[in-house]
């Protein structure tokens, strides 16, 4: 010790006080804090500190908004959306999956076929939003393209990526085996995150994602929530969370599955359709 402090100039007094107390406990929360918010900013890169705190708190470490600001500040963890970028700012990194939707014709000219010849080939994702009283409700969801079947989706107030995953989880639940089912969606944070892309490669699932900025890409989904909002969301002011979450739940299981005919269904409902078209054997799988 006598050594190396000589060589490295420093007294020994102060070295022996660090190793009684080498880290002291503030420090140590902190770190596990900034650990916390680390992990979060990772999953989600485009939220802010607010939304990391209510991550980090849902990972177990407590701390007030401030706190949060201040550590994101020190390290450097910005939202993706928080500060302008300049001209030589970074450009948007790639898709986490290709485009499996997309066809070329003979004049390279690129459009999108959603198509699927039988149940769980092609599903369609996204979130959608609508204000109440208490502030906004997201709805996450799937829809098989086969039979227009809402086959999973998820209700909830903070747009995060467990949003998604639930919404995956639950259609996955429904559908039994999902293996090589291609999910489209666009490139919103949610379906990009890690979370998401774990669930994927847990489920044996294929993702697929459209081009920046072009609803087009996912116009089948589009058309779905077209719908959702023409026949719930604008019908009236909603109060409560609550409220619109019941209003939306019973749209989708018992109107929109099974009373609403669809032209391009041969004005079946997609519950009845699905239940034509699919061979017994398949059902009793």
């Amino acid at each position: 010790v006598s050594v190396t402090c000589r060589v490295l100039k420093l007294s020994r007094q102060p070295y022996y006080r660090w190793l009684a107390g080498p880290v002291t406990d503030a420090d140590l929360a902190a770190a596990y804090r900034a650990d916390a918010l680390f992990n979060a900013h990772r999953d989600d890169p485009e939220f802010g500190y607010r939304f990391l705190a209510d991550e980090a708190r849902g990972a177990g470490h407590t701390m007030s908004e401030r706190t949060a600001w201040r550590l994101c500040s020190d390290n450097g963890w910005w939202s993706a959306f928080g500060k302008k970028r300049g001209k030589n700012g970074r450009k948007p990194g790639p898709p986490v999956h290709e485009d499996r939707c997309a066809v070329t014709d003979e004049l390279g000219r690129t459009r999108h076929e959603f198509t699927a010849q039988a149940a769980n080939e092609l599903w369609v994702g996204d979130i959608t939003e609508h204000w109440t009283g208490e502030g906004r409700l997201y709805v996450c969801a799937f829809k098989d393209v086969y039979s227009n079947r809402i086959v999973g989706y998820s209700i909830d107030s903070p747009m995060l990526s467990r949003i998604a995953v639930t919404a995956l989880n639950n259609a996955v639940a429904r559908r039994g085996d999902v293996t090589a089912c291609v999910v489209h969606t666009d490139r919103g944070s949610q379906f990009r995150s890690r979370k998401f892309v774990h669930a994927l490669n847990h489920h044996s699932m294929v993702g697929s994602m459209g081009r920046v900025g072009a609803a087009g890409d996912n116009a089948a989904m589009e058309s779905f929530f077209a719908l959702l909002q023409k026949n719930v969301l604008n019908r009236g002011p909603w109060a409560t969370r609550h409220d619109l979450r019941i209003a939306i739940v019973t749209w989708i299981e018992r109107t929109y599955h099974r009373r609403r005919r669809q032209a391009a269904l041969g004005r079946l409902t997609p519950i009845e359709y699905e239940t034509i078209m699919t061979t017994p054997a398949d059902q009793a799988a």
